[in-house]
C-alpha cells in the first residue's frame, strides 16, 4: 500500500491490520507522518503488529515500487502530492509524483502479477462539467495540473489493464476527511485548517461568497470502498473508475458553521467567530456533489457516515490534535 504514513493510508492500513492481512506499507514521509504509522501499531495486538512491513521509499523510484510490490496480491495505491494550488504553484513536482510515480506503481504491480490495483483518482477530474450530480461518464475540462494528472491516471490505468490484463479500479475520493488529517502547512484541507484556526482563535477563511459547495465524505466510507473494490470478486467491476462520496453537498458556509458549533464544547467562545471571505481561487470546482449508484450497484458501496455524523466522530480528535 502506497501512502501507508499519511492520511487516507494509515487509516487504510489500521482497517486491513485488524482484518488479519498482511500489509507492506511504501512511503517516503514528504507530506505522510512516522507517528501516524506508531499510532497504528501502538494500537494493535502483537500478531497483528507482525503482520506489517513498511518500506521506505519514493513512487518515484521505480527499483523501490519494485521492492514494495513483490510479493503481493493487491496494491492500494494512496500516495500522492494533493491540493489543487500547490500543483498550480508547482506542476512539476505534481506531474512527477502523481503522473510519472503513479505510472511506476502500475509497471511494478504488473510486474509482481498483482491481481488488482486500486488506486486513489479525485473529483477534480469533473473540471468544469456543468451536470450535478457528478456521473463518472459526463466529465469536463480539467481546471488545474492537479485535475489533469488524476484524468491521466485514469487513462493510463485503463490502459494498462486492456494492454496487460492487470485489473484496476480508480477511486474518485470527493473531500475526504477525518482523524489524522494534518492541519499544517499551506495547502493543509479546509475541516482541519479551520478547526486549528477556530480553536487558536484565529480567522477562518472562505474563498469566494461561501455557496461554493462540496460532498464532503468521511475517511470511514472511503476505507470501506478500498476494501469492497480490492475485495469484489467480479472482473465486470475492474477497468472503472468510482465516486466515492456521500451524494449530498454542503456549501462552504455551511461547513463552518457546523465545525464552530460542534467546537463550542472546548471552547464557548467560539461560538461568535464569523468567517472572513476572500477572492475565489483559480482552479477550483464551483459545485462539486456525487452521483454513488455506480458504486452502490457494482461494488456494494454505502456510505455509513455523512457530514454530520463524520464530523460528530471528527472533531474530538482534530480538538486533540491541536491542544496536544
Amino acid at each position: 500500500m502506497t501512502g501507508a504514513a499519511g492520511f487516507i493510508g494509515s487509516n487504510l492500513m489500521e482497517r486491513l491490520l485488524s482484518l488479519g492481512q498482511t500489509v507492506v506499507g511504501f512511503d517516503n514521509y514528504s507530506t505522510g507522518h512516522r507517528s501516524n504509522i506508531d499510532d497504528v501499531l501502538d494500537s494493535q495486538p502483537a500478531d497483528a503488529r507482525s503482520r506489517f512491513r513498511m518500506v521506505e521509499g519514493d513512487i518515484r523510484d521505480l527499483d523501490a515500487c519494485r521492492n514494495a510490490a513483490n510479493g503481493a496480491d493487491f496494491v492500494l495505491h494512496q500516495a500522492a502530492l494533493g491540493s489543487v494550488p500547490r500543483s498550480i504553484a508547482d506542476p512539476l513536482t505534481t506531474a512527477e509524483v502523481n503522473f510519472t510515480g503513479f505510472l511506476n506503481v502500475l509497471v511494478a504491480a504488473r510486474d509482481a502479477k498483482v491481481k488488482r490495483v486500486v488506486y486513489a483518482s479525485s473529483s477534480s477530474v469533473y473540471g468544469d462539467a456543468a451536470t450535478l450530480p457528478q456521473v463518472e461518464h459526463q466529465t469536463g475540462r480539467v481546471l488545474s495540473p492537479y485535475a489533469a494528472t488524476k484524468a491521466a491516471d485514469e487513462m493510463f490505468a485503463s490502459v494498462f489493464q486492456r494492454t496487460y490484463g492487470m485489473e484496476s479500479i480508480g477511486l474518485r475520493y470527493f473531500n475526504v476527511f477525518g482523524r489524522r488529517q494534518d492541519p499544517n502547512g499551506p495547502y493543509a484541507a479546509v475541516i482541519p485548517r479551520w478547526v486549528a484556526s477556530l480553536l487558536d482563535g484565529g480567522a477562518c477563511h472562505i474563498y469566494g461568497d461561501g455557496k461554493t459547495s462540496r460532498d464532503f465524505c468521511y475517511i470511514a466510507n472511503v476505507i470501506q470502498a478500498n476494501i469492497l473494490a480490492a475485495a469484489t470478486p467480479s472482473a465486470d467491476v475492474s477497468d472503472q473508475v468510482y465516486n466515492i462520496a456521500c451524494g449530498r453537498s454542503a456549501s462552504l458556509t455551511e461547513l463552518f458553521t457546523l465545525i464552530r458549533d460542534g467546537l463550542t464544547q472546548y471552547r464557548a467562545d467560539i461560538g461568535g467567530i464569523e468567517p472572513e471571505y476572500d477572492p475565489f481561487r483559480p482552479g477550483d470546482i464551483r459545485h462539486s456533489m456525487a452521483d454513488i449508484g455506480k458504486a452502490r450497484t457494482l461494488l456494494g458501496y454505502e456510505p455509513t457516515h455523512y457530514l454530520r455524523d463524520g464530523l460528530a466522530e471528527a472533531l474530538p480528535w482534530y480538538a486533540r490534535a491541536n491542544v496536544g
